[in-house]
């Protein structure tokens, strides 16, 4: 599917009454997440929705950078940047 993996900017909304996808704020991905930010929850449920919505493994999912903060960056394998960017544009309502 691809080489190398992509790295994706993406803005949490925590403490949301559902979990999902909620569009894109300056260029980043919005997600919400109503997992509490305790034990790592928050950030298993982003991967959850992340894997679920680009249709990529869990295992290929790594935060790299905002492990505790609402702004992370993700390193996403199994995944073009293309795909990607045609992602956003579906999402970016």
């Amino acid at each position: 599917m691809s080489g190398d993996p992509i790295t994706i900017d993406v803005l949490v909304k925590p403490r949301s009454s559902r979990g999902g996808i909620d569009g894109v704020q300056e260029g980043k991905l919005r997600v919400r997440i109503s997992a509490p930010p305790v034990d790592g929850k928050a950030n298993e449920q982003l991967t959850e929705i992340i894997s679920d919505a680009l249709g990529v493994p869990k295992s290929g999912i790594e935060i790299i950078r905002g492990r505790t903060s609402r702004q992370k960056t993700l390193r996403v394998a199994g995944l073009t940047r293309e795909s990607y960017d045609n992602f956003l544009e579906k999402v970016a309502k």
